[in-house]
Parts: structure tokens; C-alpha cells; sequence
């Protein structure tokens, strides 16, 4: 009989801040089993004294101090983690964290990962190509190191027009440009087959699956941000750039994809919502 592993992801946008509105309580009713944050903007000291000792915790923090941050927090331990991502003179620090677990006598890799949320026209749309370059050239890696994984995490990016309540006018910001859009295109694209991106360009595809279309469906959303300006949150115009990203041998055990989405809005700690899976190992 398979085991369940619950994977939970979330931007917490300041996991202190998140903690002092409710996300203990969450995370109390949810039974979790790995937890992935992002945007954690705290110490590994922190997240220790609001996780408690029944939590093993593995954290990169970003080179700059209050910003970003990744953590994955586990109910076992992690069996090896890993934390560098691109060339050597790439800083990835606080944006991707790694690591492998022993389940069910298999061992499953997670990841934890923000992706940069970019500036059109700016350096920071080009720090931004350059993790996704780097995301792209890692993912064939660890499908061979492991046939079991997943990616979490807010990845900054909605792949279709499905993925953003007002996609029409979000065409030229970033988040939403076509040369983003085709690097999922190539993420869900079939293994080793050429695919055309959005953006006319041709590469191979990687074989991964976008776990929350499958469950989901051709439907809008569901959305994981809204913005917390104006009435974003009351009205659902949102974005889904929050996801997991699995290998066809572990999304097909995958089942009961939730949004935790707040049922109102001063009831939020976060302006993400909680993306929970449950996967059979």
C-alpha cells in the first residue's frame, strides 16, 4: 500500500508576519508532512521557535538579509540537501532549496523555489531569465537522479490565459510575457519532443506536469495571489503562479489538489494561498 505524503506550499510573505495572523493554526488542522515556504524574510532561528521541535527544518536564506528566503520543513528528516542552482557566479541564494526524502522506502525529491518576480526592461527581468535558464537545465537532472520529484513554490509565471483573471491586460508586464509563458510551455511539453512556445521559439520539452491544470481542469484559476490592493481578494481577480510541478511517476499518484484559499479577506496571513497535495509513494 502506497504512503501519503502531504506536500504543502506557500509564499508566506514574511513568515513572522504570517504566523502573527493565523498560519500556525493552518498549519495545526492541516497534517502536513512536508512544508515549502517561500519568501520566508526570516532566520532559521525563527522559523525554529514558530515551527517547533517536531519539525526538521532546512532553510536558505537570501544574500541580501530580509529578502526572499526558502525553507522546507519536514515531520522526518531529509536524507541530503542541495541548494546551488546555475553557474558558480549565479546568486541563487534564498530561491532554491533541494532535498531528498526517504518515503515508503522510495526516496522522493522535493524543491522549494521563488522565482524572481521581475521588471520588464530592467536587470531584474534578466535576473530572471537567468533562473529560468538555470531551473530549465536543472530539471532534466533530477529526473534522472530520481524518477520521484516535485517542485513548489511561487514560481512568478501564469503559463495561460487561464492563469490570470485579467490576462488581456497583463499581455506586457512580467509574469505574463510570452518568453516566460514558453518556458513552461517546454516544462510541460512531452520529453525529449520539440516544442513551440508561445513565443514562436522551438525546444525540447522536459516532461513535467502541472499539477494543479490537471486537477483543475480548463478552468479559470484557481487562483493563489491576489493582490492586496484594492478589491482584488473579494472579487477573485487573481493569479496562479503558485504550483506543483511533478514527474510523470509522481503526479500520477497526486490527488486531492487544494487552493486554501481564505474565506474572507481579513482572515488572510498571506496574500498566496496554500497549494496542498496529497501524493502516493
Amino acid at each position: 500500500m502506497a504512503t501519503r505524503l502531504r506536500i504543502a506550499s506557500v509564499n508566506t510573505n514574511g513568515v513572522r508576519a504570517s504566523f502573527r495572523k493565523g498560519m500556525g493554526d493552518w498549519l495545526a488542522a492541516r497534517d502536513v508532512d512536508i512544508l515549502a515556504m517561500q519568501e520566508v524574510r526570516a532566520s532559521t532561528e525563527d522559523l525554529e521557535g514558530l515551527l517547533g521541535p517536531e519539525w526538521t527544518i532546512l532553510h536558505d536564506a537570501a544574500t541580501a538579509k530580509g529578502r526572499a528566503g526558502v525553507a522546507l520543513a519536514s515531520r522526518n528528516p531529509a536524507q541530503v540537501h542541495r541548494v546551488a542552482l546555475g553557474s558558480d557566479d549565479f546568486d541563487s541564494a534564498g530561491r532554491w532549496l533541494e532535498a531528498d526524502y526517504e518515503v515508503g522506502g522510495r526516496s522522493v525529491t522535493v524543491v522549494s523555489t521563488y522565482v524572481h518576480s521581475g521588471v520588464v526592461d530592467t536587470p531584474k527581468q534578466v535576473e530572471k531569465y537567468k533562473f529560468l535558464d538555470a531551473m530549465t537545465a536543472r530539471m532534466p537532472e533530477i529526473t534522472a537522479h530520481t524518477e520521484l520529484a516535485v517542485i513548489v513554490g511561487d514560481l512568478n509565471v501564469g503559463h495561460r490565459e487561464l492563469d490570470i483573471k485579467n490576462w488581456k491586460g497583463n499581455r506586457k508586464s512580467a509574469g505574463f510575457l510570452l518568453e516566460e509563458r514558453a518556458y513552461f510551455d517546454r516544462f510541460f511539453g512531452p520529453r525529449g519532443e520539440a516544442v513551440e512556445g508561445v513565443d514562436g521559439t522551438v525546444a525540447p520539452g522536459l516532461g513535467w506536469v502541472d499539477i494543479g491544470r490537471r486537477s483543475a481542469g480548463e478552468v479559470e484559476g484557481p487562483y493563489t495571489w491576489w493582490s492586496q490592493r484594492g478589491q482584488a481578494f473579494d472579487t477573485n481577480t487573481g493569479w496562479r503562479i503558485d504550483y506543483h510541478v511533478a514527474t510523470p511517476e509522481l503526479a500520477a499518484s497526486a490527488s486531492n489538489y487544494t487552493v486554501d484559499r481564505a474565506t474572507a479577506y481579513d482572515q488572510r496571513w498571506s496574500d498566496h494561498a496554500p497549494v496542498v497535495v496529497d501524493y502516493g509513494v
